[in-house]
């Protein structure tokens, strides 16, 4: 069915659009070309080769380079067309609604948060990579594969159990499961764009201490500059490491209960195989983020984390369908 694969292609390649603009961000290509939609007005770095070498010039360690603005404008132009996909879907979602039988409500919402996710990509660029603009624009794209990856699955799981209550003693846990994996991403985002993660280079303890000093007064107050407390000051070691400190706080509280979850949920019926998926990414994502505090940040490291992270978030979404609507794959 072409709705279908619309649908998982487009997911699909969400998730790769977050780990790209994540690899915008950690390889410092966020201001790459200064303005927005285009590159110094032009519709690609090629067009704007002039502008790019003198501002180049002018600030030699500066954010704008060819390498960089190219890195921009091709997480651009994906951006772009997955919003050109999101259109087609809701489209399908209408004009085929009583052949799936199923609401185009879901596919409605898409459009006008992808609408607003391009905006917040504009004001991470003119707003110069303000936090609480940066971390919206996360929490933004998180929410729309999360929202894709339930649509993806009401067109692979369509046929009901024969009980609809089998799964019913895992929903209270999926929901927890699914809001504090959100929470966590959330602060991940922020770590990343305030950056904080190379605030210590130890595990499991941090700069030698199990709790070193921390300043909690501006490290999560949201309308300030990058790098500044809201009256101009610079932020200190010990914001930085006081938002370290509470996502490696919610690190465990995620495996915990994410793992609890998956944990339980291998055991019922038809969930073992994606509670076990669960685990993995669970396990592999604790690595990475451990792998990143050790080796400060490499790129690829750092890249991967969010990548892994985009692809938890979507098999607990896959988890979270299954427990709540009691469906399975259709033959």
């Amino acid at each position: 069915m072409a709705y279908r694969k619309l649908v998982i292609w487009t997911t699909l390649i969400t998730a790769l659009l977050l780990a790209l603009g994540a690899y915008v961000r950690l390889s410092d290509a966020g201001l790459g070309c200064p303005d927005w939609p285009g590159c110094y007005g032009k519709l690609s770095p090629a067009h704007a080769a002039e502008e790019i070498s003198a501002a180049q010039q002018a600030h030699p360690t500066g954010p704008v380079s060819m390498g960089k603005a190219w890195k921009e404008m091709i997480h651009r132009f994906v951006a772009s067309g997955v919003g050109l996909l999101i259109i087609a879907i809701t489209i399908m979602a209408w004009r085929q609604r009583e052949r799936l039988q199923q609401s185009p409500l879901l596919a409605s919402v898409l459009l006008p948060l992808v609408i607003f996710q391009g905006l917040l990509g504009m004001w991470t660029v003119t707003l110069l990579l303000k936090p609480a603009i940066v971390t919206s624009h996360l929490i933004g794209g998180m929410t729309l594969l999360g929202l894709l990856s339930w649509l993806a699955m009401r067109q692979v799981f369509t046929k009901h159990a024969a009980s609809g209550s089998e799964y019913r003693h895992l929903r209270g846990l999926a929901l927890l499961a699914l809001l504090v994996l959100a929470c966590q991403i959330i602060l991940g985002g922020w770590v990343s764009t305030n950056y904080a993660a190379t605030v210590c280079s130890d595990f499991p303890t941090c700069q030698g201490q199990w709790w070193p000093q921390t300043d909690f007064r501006h490290a999560f107050h949201v309308l300030r500059e990058l790098g500044e407390t809201p009256d101009g000051q610079m932020l200190t070691q010990a914001n930085l490491t006081a938002i370290h400190m509470v996502h490696r706080l919610g690190a465990l509280l995620t495996l915990l209960v994410v793992g609890a979850f998956a944990w339980r949920a291998q055991h019922a019926y038809g969930l073992t195989r994606h509670a076990r998926i669960v685990l993995a990414l669970l396990l592999l994502q604790v690595s990475l983020g451990i792998g990143n505090i050790l080796l400060q940040l490499p790129l690829a490291v750092a890249v991967a984390h969010n990548l892994v992270a985009a692809l938890l978030l979507c098999s607990v979404v896959t988890l979270n369908y299954r427990v709540w609507t009691g469906r399975i794959r259709s033959a």
